[in-house]
């Protein structure tokens, strides 16, 4: 009968530090997933719309400062896309170069007759002035 209670307390014991175990991964993999979502704090607002833009290098090697901005939804408000672009393209000069100064070929201040905008995108091209 001794043997009997011991088996049954050894495999309480198990399912307990299963069940922690279980806890602690559970846990583990939700503080892990916190930073995949950006809080809206941090999001800015354009035209009352918040707008996905992007900024990047045309050619590393030859032209350094040479960059492109896309921002995607520009349905949503053409002024509200132009700003977020502004944005993006001084964020990136800034962190680049420690400069806002753009020389823009086709930026927010373009007329909109001369704006690229292809599938819902609008893209504009700038370069970076050093200070």
């Amino acid at each position: 009968m001794l043997s009997a209670v011991h088996h049954v307390t050894g495999k309480t014991r198990r399912m307990k530090t299963c069940g922690r175990a279980l806890v602690v991964c559970a846990a583990a993999a939700l503080v892990a997933s916190c930073g995949l979502v950006t809080p809206s704090s941090d999001r800015v607002v354009f035209d009352g719309q918040y707008f996905s833009a992007k900024a990047k290098v045309v050619d590393k090697k030859t032209a350094p400062t040479d960059f492109t901005v896309v921002v995607n939804g520009v349905s949503a408000s053409l002024d509200g896309a132009r700003e977020a672009g502004r944005y993006e393209g001084t964020k990136f000069c800034i962190a680049k170069y420690g400069s806002s100064r753009i020389d823009w070929k086709v930026g927010p201040d373009t007329e909109p007759q001369n704006l690229r905008i292809t599938d819902d995108k609008l893209t504009f091209a700038g370069k970076c002035l050093r200070p």
